[in-house]
């Protein structure tokens, strides 16, 4: 066993390990492994263990190495959890299953208009920027429910959940807290929240996907 393949193995010990402390089903929670800047050679060992769910930051990065390896492995479900822009909206809706950053009305717009072109429907999410960083993307709290909306009503999207990324030297509890309000407000079921150094506070929060990354991988 590599060192991929055992830190793989103990981040779903971890995650079985959250779920039963905050009294969730076994299983309720989707790991999303985050293979962004690592080729096919470490992506390859962590398939192979049984894995079939990750997460790619840039449309490009992952253009160049997951269309051979969904190939091999058909059953590989590929989530955009990176900003997207709507120059590779085409591109984005080609190569992914979920595409968790739906952020501003321009992009619904360009994401609608490729799934009628192409007639290939990727799940979606809004990024729901909890912390207000001015640096990162997401829409604003505040406006949330009424994106969820729009995208519903406007542009024909079915929008399945929210995601965000809290600030780092916040205590991430309060925005899970605020992305699970958000949710139950816009009426959707997902959270996709929690990351390498926070996914155990993220599954008692009731997120039903984890972004882990360097914690399965290692170092970038």
């Amino acid at each position: 066993m590599n060192d991929t393949v055992a830190r793989l193995a103990d981040v779903r010990n971890r995650i079985a390990v959250a779920e039963k402390e905050a009294g969730r089903a076994p299983g309720s929670t989707v790991l999303i492994a985050v293979s962004k800047t690592f080729g096919a050679d470490d992506i390859i060992p962590v398939i192979q263990s049984g894995q079939r769910v990750f997460g790619e930051n840039r449309v490009q990065e992952a253009m160049g190495k997951w269309p051979a390896l969904k190939e091999r492995w058909p059953d590989i479900e590929l989530h955009l959890i990176g900003p997207l822009q709507s120059n590779k909206a085409k591109e984005a809706v080609a190569l992914f299953d979920v595409i968790q950053t739906v952020d501003r009305e321009k992009i619904a717009a360009e994401i609608a208009s490729e799934v009628r072109r192409q007639g290939r429907e990727p799940r979606l999410y809004v990024q729901v920027n909890t912390g207000s960083e001015p640096q990162k993307a997401g829409v604003e709290p505040r406006d949330a429910v009424a994106l969820v909306a729009r995208c519903r009503e406007v542009h024909g999207l079915m929008i399945e959940g929210l995601m965000c990324i809290p600030p780092v030297d916040q205590n991430p509890g309060p925005h899970f807290a605020l992305l699970e309000k958000l949710a139950r407000e816009s009426g959707v079921e997902k959270l996709s929240m929690g990351m390498s150094g926070d996914y155990e506070t993220a599954i008692a929060f009731g997120a039903t996907s984890v972004r882990v990354g360097s914690a399965i991988f290692g170092a970038r």
